[in-house]
């Protein structure tokens, strides 16, 4: 059993933050032990984890909608015909709703487990005051490790909604007050909390934790500072971020492709930072699960009887589906994509796919049959747990799995990408990185890459992965890729608007055009 798992199974320590964005409480009510600052004793340094292990409960604890709407808006991925949920399928063809519910849970579901994580740091301070020897350090690391969660937290609202409130303390209103910062400042302040976080943190994978397994470490702050240097065009940031992974040596991609997306694939040595769920191993009593009902085929045979299928709100795009094909894709696209007879049909309708590979067919290898219906076509892969890796007698969607957030296979490309813009770095070349992931997939190798072409090794690699293919159109300008089957994109759709409650409590600007 995890360490960190149990401390959320047992409840006492899992933290929750009772926050109004413009008013800031006093105190933190913790789950079922109901500890407020005043009940801790600072004086038990031993007990220095409680904090931050309530800070990645925070960090895991995501809303299914937030997950949707981070990932919805990229030439891979359509969202389902949802009748129920018109604004999310109008979001996907770019037609933006200032009032619609899931823009307002994403900005205050991403600021109040800000305000959560930076809660945890300071409790950790007050502990560290009487801290001694290696639990000085010790503190250092867990008030770092909340600053990469808080890093993290921005990097998806200033990519999603540009210029955003950056905030820093347990006292929103004072940041509040200072206003908004562009999203380059946004991004550069993200980088420089990675530098304050770095040298900190624990120079090792994440599942090579033993305190807090598959907590965060200084690779998983290099890879979020990658990122955002890479949202500035900063490529030689990019490469020396990335590079520093890479000559580590410590990570490398899960050799199933397969399978890295399921229950084997958990803590591998190729995920930097992963959100962790549970049953605990058992048929009954309590969980600690993401919802992943959203992303799943609504009607489906599963092979494990009683499991449950899901909602139908989230599919491959066709477009994807015929790039993958037009490349000779087989593991990467039997991976993402979970086919329906009907949908199948549709993609034979254009003479050039007429015959399809034998795994394109409705039932995946582990028995599943993905079940014709209305809402969509395919089912994204990404997010299918199959039904005989669920424990027994539990019986949701996804049940227990993990979502993993970055993997090594980004690292890779983005640094390969940096590369092939004009950045130098001795860790490894473009065509050495590309490689490796092209290797996995059963693709032969190239040479002499281009960006071009990482670019389309990371459609192939990352679809209906959060969102990574339209920040990077959004990035490169490349608006005709977005503008596909019916959609027209302009630039002035890139971010969405501001929520209206939030503009209506926030002294937010008029307009958040990139």
């Amino acid at each position: 059993m995890k360490n960190l798992k149990y401390y959320m199974h047992i409840g006492v320590y899992s933290l929750i933050v009772m926050f109004s964005f413009l008013a800031c409480h006093d105190k933190l009510d913790l789950r079922e032990g109901q500890l407020n600052t005043g009940d801790y004793d600072f004086t038990q340094t031993e007990n220095m984890i409680q904090p931050l292990v309530g800070a990645y409960q925070q960090f895991y604890t995501r809303g299914w909608e937030e997950l949707l709407l981070l990932k919805v808006r990229g030439d891979d991925v359509n969202a389902g015909g949802l009748g129920d949920q018109q604004p999310f399928a109008d979001t996907d063809m770019f037609i933006y709703d200032d009032n619609y519910w899931m823009y307002n849970a994403l900005w205050n579901g991403h600021y109040q487990d800000i305000i959560g994580v930076n809660n945890a740091a300071s409790l950790i301070e007050n502990f560290k005051e009487f801290a001694t020897g290696s639990d000085v350090a010790k503190a250092d690391q867990y008030i770092a490790e909340t600053k990469v969660l808080r890093g993290w937290f921005h990097l998806n609202l200033s990519r999603t909604f540009g210029d955003i409130f950056i905030i820093n303390t347990t006292i929103p209103d004072d940041d509040i007050a200072n206003g908004v910062a562009t999203k380059d400042g946004v991004m550069q302040y993200i980088s420089d909390l990675m530098d304050e976080a770095i040298p900190m943190l624990p120079n090792v994978r994440p599942n090579e934790r033993i305190d807090v397994e598959g907590g965060v470490t200084r690779y998983t702050a290099l890879a979020i500072k990658a990122m955002a240097n890479l949202e500035l065009k900063n490529y030689q940031g990019v490469a020396d971020a990335t590079g520093a992974i890479i000559a580590s040596g410590k990570f490398g991609l899960y050799p199933d492709f397969y399978q890295a997306f399921k229950k084997p694939g958990e803590l591998s040595n190729e995920n930097l930072l992963e959100m962790q769920y549970s049953d605990y191993g058992n048929s009954t009593g309590d969980t600690f699960y993401h919802l992943y009902a959203p992303f799943g085929s609504q009607n489906w045979t599963p092979a494990r009887e009683n499991a449950e299928s899901g909602w139908g709100f989230f599919e491959p795009s066709m477009k994807f589906i015929k790039f993958m094909l037009d490349r000779g894709e087989t593991i990467r696209l039997e991976t993402s994509v979970l086919f329906t007879d009907r949908g199948i049909a549709e993609l034979q309708e254009d003479s050039n796919y007429s015959n399809l590979p034998a795994f394109v067919n409705n039932t995946t290898r582990d028995g599943d049959r993905i079940n014709d219906y209305s809402r969509a076509l395919f089912a994204s892969g990404k997010h299918y747990l199959p039904s005989i890796q669920l424990t027994e007698s539990r019986n949701e969607y996804g049940a227990g799995k993990n979502n993993i957030c970055i993997r090594y296979a980004e690292i890779l490309l983005m640094h390969a990408e940096a590369l092939t813009r004009g950045a130098n770095s001795s860790a490894m070349t473009a065509d050495q990185a590309v490689n490796e992931v092209r290797q996995r997939a059963g693709l032969l190798p190239i040479s002499g890459v281009t960006a071009d072409q990482v670019m389309d090794e990371k459609f192939a690699e990352f679809a209906m992965e959060w969102g990574i293919r339209y920040w990077d159109m959004i990035r490169l300008q490349k608006y005709d890729e977005l503008s596909y089957d019916g959609r027209t994109f302009t630039a002035d759709k890139a971010l969405l608007p501001y929520p209206q409650a939030q503009q209506d409590a926030l002294p937010l600007p008029s307009g958040n055009d990139e």
